[in-house]
């Protein structure tokens, strides 16, 4: 009766760690979900095809699929798919959601840090972009923001790049695939570079400079998820980010 004696109290159990995938796992289940992503966004150019009566070929596809009203909603359809990939990915692990994606609320402190972060690393490149001669935006981009508020598109735009796109994304990179990479042997200094690098990957319509510019983000939306323990403010970073672009964009310019 060891346990009713002061003297000699119970001895206290370790809680179990949490159950996560590791190394090759998640990048297994990270390939997954990218698929999984990327078939939610073609299913939606194949729905509006098909509405419109379209044959199913790979020209006419790629006609409808650069629309401005296609591409916003090929990119929402992204998230769900996103949404269910990781949640089977996790309910294999019978753990919790919520806490598997650090889906915790950051604090006002940690938030103001992060974006005074981002606002600085913005303006470097943007300085450098005007040094350089070259645009602060991808060109192609430009045009399809500004086609796309010319074509009635422009809040279905905004909902697409600044809302499903950084969630979509952050759920992966930030979420999914650090989770797990940093209870590998790679710690957390190679969760941040590979979860980075892979985002990078995910951007390959951008050319070398552009790409080293969201590698760079990237960096520092992985060392905020590492600081604060939450993906929410990765995903708000992201969000305010591709939010400045599309408004600065559409409606003030270049």
């Amino acid at each position: 009766m060891d346990s009713l004696n002061p003297d000699h109290p119970p001895l206290a159990e370790t809680p179990a760690a949490p159950p996560v995938w590791k190394f090759w796992g998640t990048a297994l289940w990270g390939l997954f979900i990218f698929v999984a992503m990327f078939v939610g966004q073609i299913g939606a150019v194949l729905l509006v095809a098909v509405q419109r009566g379209l044959p199913m070929e790979l020209a006419s596809l790629q006609v409808v699929g650069r629309e401005p009203q296609t591409l916003a909603l090929s990119v929402i359809m992204g998230l769900p798919a996103t949404l269910a990939a990781v949640w089977i990915a996790i309910r294999i692990k019978k753990a919790s959601f919520v806490d598997y994606l650090a889906l915790h609320w950051p604090s006002w402190k940690q938030l103001l840090f992060g974006v005074v972060g981002l606002i600085l690393i913005v303006l470097i490149w943007e300085t450098m972009s005007r040094a350089l001669g070259r645009e602060a935006t991808p060109g192609f981009m430009t045009d399809l923001l500004k086609s796309g508020r010319d074509k009635g598109a422009a809040l279905l735009l905004l909902f697409a790049f600044s809302v499903a796109a950084p969630a979509s994304e952050e759920i992966l990179a930030r979420g999914f695939l650090y989770r797990g990479w940093s209870a590998s042997f790679l710690r957390i200094p190679g969760a941040i570079l590979l979860s980075s690098l892979v985002w990078t990957i995910v951007h390959l319509q951008y050319d070398l400079y552009f790409l080293a510019e969201v590698f760079a983000i990237g960096l520092w939306f992985g060392y905020m998820r590492y600081r604060a323990g939450s993906l929410w403010l990765t995903i708000v970073l992201h969000a305010l980010n591709n939010l400045t672009a599309v408004v600065l964009t559409m409606w003030l310019g270049n």
